[in-house]
């Protein structure tokens, strides 16, 4: 499966994206800390997502969606800290987070489906 033809691995592209314009608001001093962290939580989302639909099994890329789930995770609760920190707008439309979520979710259940 070609990761590049995944509206989930996209939708993650676009909120790396999203996540590098967000960030680069934080204060200077952040650059080592959250900017840094949640960038990294944010690439991983697509990385793993193309890393487990190299791999040569479906259960393999199951537990990469998983891994990508938990780094999506990671980067909804960064912004939420970052805006009670006032390090930036306040980030009100999560549906670029949500959306990414519910694609990872549905070619999750759908693997799961060709696995069993």
């Amino acid at each position: 499966m070609d990761h590049k033809n995944l509206d989930a691995w996209k939708k993650s592209i676009d909120l790396v994206e999203m996540i590098y314009k967000l960030s680069a608001l934080f204060p200077d001093e952040e650059r080592y800390g959250l900017t840094s962290q949640i960038r990294r939580a944010a690439v991983s989302v697509p990385s793993n997502l193309a890393e487990g639909a190299a791999r040569n099994s479906k259960k393999e890329f199951l537990n990469f969606i998983s891994i990508s789930l938990g780094s999506l995770a990671e980067v909804e609760t960064q912004v939420i800290i970052a805006q009670r920190l006032n390090f930036c707008e306040r980030y009100n439309d999560f549906n670029q987070i949500n959306e990414v979520r519910a694609l990872l979710i549905g070619l999750r259940n759908y693997l799961r489906k060709k696995v069993s």
